[in-house]
């Protein structure tokens, strides 16, 4: 039974995050880059005062996975990296933390691309 409350809560999280940004995108003239640029940055800000670790402690998955989780990776990636090199760190850490995701999506790009057929829009 915890494992069904540990999606639930995961579901509603990222459900909850998805939701501002479909808001964002029905109700501004925001573009979807910008919306996504705002999430990322949110993610590094609200990292940085200490905000989304708990955040991501309380849901799991549900914070860590969508792309504000990629902006808290960043961050923490940076702190670590410049407790470790100094300010070299500042620069090469967040390089460091998001390459495993990164080099995921660009292998897993790839291989939708082969299988599946790109269709016009017209």
């Amino acid at each position: 039974m915890e494992i069904v409350y540990s999606l639930l809560k995961a579901f509603l999280a990222g459900g909850l995050i998805c939701a501002i940004g479909q808001i964002l995108l029905d109700k501004t003239k925001l573009t979807p880059a910008r919306i996504l640029t705002s999430f990322v940055v949110a993610g590094v800000v609200l990292h940085g005062l200490g905000v989304y670790a708990p955040f991501k402690e309380m849901f799991g998955a549900g914070a860590g996975v969508p792309i504000m989780g990629f902006g808290s990776a960043l961050a923490q990636g940076v702190k670590d990296a410049v407790a470790k090199d100094g300010l070299i760190g500042a620069l090469t850490g967040g390089f460091t933390a998001g390459a495993a995701g990164i080099a995921a999506a660009v292998f897993f790009g790839i291989i939708v691309s082969l299988v599946f057929k790109a269709k016009s829009k017209e």
